[in-house]
Order: C-alpha cells, then structure tokens, then sequence
C-alpha cells in the first residue's frame, strides 16, 4: 500500500488529466479543481457578482466538466477554454433562471435597499415633505414600511405580527419600495 501511494502523481499533463478524467479517476477530479478551480471561480465572479453565488455555480461548473468530459474535442480548441466556456454558460444561465430572478425580486429589504443606487440614502439629502409623499401610498404598503422603517421590525417580524408568509412580506415590501421610489421621482 505504501508503494501505491507513492506511485500517485502530482501533476499531470492535459492530455494526461483529461485520459484520467475520461476514465472518472477521483485524482484527476481533484487535480482538474486543485489546478483551475481560481481560474473559473474568476470568471464566474465576474459575470454573477456575487461570492454566495459563484459558490454555487462553481459546483455545477466542475460537475458538467466531470460529466461531459467525453464531448471535450481537442481539435475544436484548448481543454482551458473548453472549461471557461462552460463556467461562462452555467453562470449566464444561472442568472437568467426562474429561480434566481425570485431570489432576486424577494431578497431582503436590507439588501434590496443598499444595492439599489438609486434607493440609496448616501447622498445625505433629507427630503422635505416625506411624511406626505408616503401617505399618497395604500395604507399595507404604509404600514409595512412604518413597521420596517420606522419601529424597526425585521421582515420575519412583520411576517409574524401581521400574520403573512414571509415572501409574501418581502415582495409587498418590495412593491411599497418601487412604488415609493416612483413618487419619489419628483423631488430629485
């Protein structure tokens, strides 16, 4: 057993990785992520913008290479680009999927608010008037955003006291937000 371990290599040439990768050898798998799991995480990041996510995609990434290592065709182009080819395609994808674009319209107020330059109060303008401008709102979006706002409730809370499902707290909250940045249109 010593001897076997011994035998293991290190590195491995591409076309060396790809033969084992094609024989679903576990140390060609770790070799292919221990060597370009950077590299795609890179590439991932930039298209998702987002680390949580890129961790995720990141997995599907390197289990499409695994399970399609047979379709990779050397004549076509490099091993690397094949990859990056993927990494881009599953990110592409991820963004664009029913899923994401959920989370996206359901992600907490902290977060929708923050990300959202134009909702952003980092200007440090006050405006004159607010208290008039949020009650042309329909009174559930004016209580939502006065429990959130200004008594401090978290989305979990407000879901709790006013008896509703949490997505459905976070995606009226998230109509107040855009109905109130359209009203706000006019003052800036």
């Amino acid at each position: 057993m010593v001897g076997k371990i011994q035998d293991i290599k290190t590195t491995y040439s591409e076309d060396e990785l790809i033969a084992l990768l094609r024989e679903k050898s576990e140390a060609g798998f770790h070799h292919l992520y221990d060597h370009y799991s950077g590299a795609l995480y890179g590439v991932i990041l930039r298209i998702v913008q987002s680390k949580e996510y890129t961790e995720e995609i990141i997995q599907d990434v390197f289990m499409k290479i695994w399970n399609s290592i047979h379709q990779y065709d050397s004549a076509k182009g490099r091993f690397y680009t094949w990859m990056i080819n993927i990494a881009r395609n599953t990110a592409i994808d991820y963004l664009k999927s029913k899923s994401f674009q959920n989370e996206l319209k359901n992600q907490s107020l902290p977060d929708f608010v923050y990300n959202n330059a134009e909702l952003s109060t980092t200007n440090n303008s006050d405006f004159i008037g607010f208290s008039n401008v949020l009650e042309t709102l329909e009174s559930d979006k004016q209580e939502l955003i006065n429990l959130a706002y200004y008594q401090g409730f978290t989305q979990s809370e407000i879901s709790e006291k006013l008896n509703m499902p949490l997505g459905t707290v976070k995606t009226k909250m998230r109509n107040a937000l855009m109905k109130l940045k359209d009203l706000l249109k006019d003052y800036q």
